[in-house]
């Protein structure tokens, strides 16, 4: 892609300076009113060609300056968002460890719960006959 660019910006200087080279008759610019320079027209081109490339090249860095800073702010949703989930694996272990250490007691309360519910039928069974 330099290459390219390369090319493109060697091409456009070529034929500005063989432009240049015809074209060396002095000419008028009115800058302001009032305001006149009087230069070759070679120089003129030249100049406002030389503006052109300045004001492309402070173009582009502005567009890099946004996108950087667009890039920035995205690292930094990404990071809290990376942090968030840390958090919630965090949460979930804990709660992992809690069932696991509060399993035994849910077992005991199941055994009672069978143990006291068959002693019921048992009863209710004898009553019946």
């Amino acid at each position: 892609m330099r290459a390219l660019n390369f090319f493109f910006i060697f091409l456009i200087c070529l034929a500005l300076v063989f432009f240049s080279i015809e074209n060396t008759q002095p000419t008028a610019i009115q800058v302001i009113n009032g305001v006149q320079v009087k230069a070759p027209l070679c120089v003129e081109l030249i100049v406002a060609t030389g503006l052109g490339a300045i004001l492309a090249w402070l173009f582009s860095l502005w567009s890099r300056m946004q996108r950087t800073l667009a890039s920035r702010q995205q690292i930094r949703q990404v990071r809290e968002k990376e942090q968030r989930i840390q958090e919630l694996e965090q949460d979930i272990e804990r709660y992992k460890a809690e069932v696991e250490a509060k399993q035994p007691l849910l077992e005991g309360a199941e055994t009672t719960s069978l143990e006291t519910a068959a002693t019921e039928v048992k009863a209710a069974s004898m009553t019946a006959n």
